[in-house]
């Protein structure tokens, strides 16, 4: 398995391989919380063509985990979201959320889970004299 997996990573190349990983990690968090697009579904899509063989690898990789240590750039590289195709947010990281469609006035703004996973707000500066 192990000469399966330097096989595929050396064919691809690990940038590309980098990459598919944050596409894929985003798309699924996406589709998770139904916030995925028809655009974000066909680029994914075209990465991963068949569903079967997917599984079967994020299946193997995952099992590799228990084998082979993690390295600390690897952990640094899971915590940075790609997303592929248009998304809901615009890429702000923010989606506003309305409650009634009426009233423009009833939204919250629910963080866009492919851009800002982790919710996390930009801070206002402030100037102390």
């Amino acid at each position: 398995m192990e000469a399966w997996i330097v096989q595929g990573a050396l064919r691809v190349g690990l940038p590309e391989l980098y990459r598919s990983a944050a596409f894929l990690s985003s798309f699924q968090a996406l589709r998770l919380v139904e916030m995925a697009t028809p655009d974000q579904r066909r680029a994914h899509r075209v990465r991963f063509p068949s569903a079967a063989r997917l599984r079967r690898a994020s299946s193997l990789a995952s099992l590799s985990l228990h084998t082979f240590r993690v390295s600390a750039e690897a952990l640094q590289r899971s915590k940075r979201p790609e997303v592929e195709g248009t998304c809901l947010c615009g890429g702000s990281g923010w989606v506003d959320v309305y409650f009634d469609p009426d009233d423009p006035t009833t939204f919250a703004a629910e963080n866009c889970v492919g851009h800002n996973p982790h919710g996390h707000k930009p801070r206002a500066l402030r100037v102390v004299a």
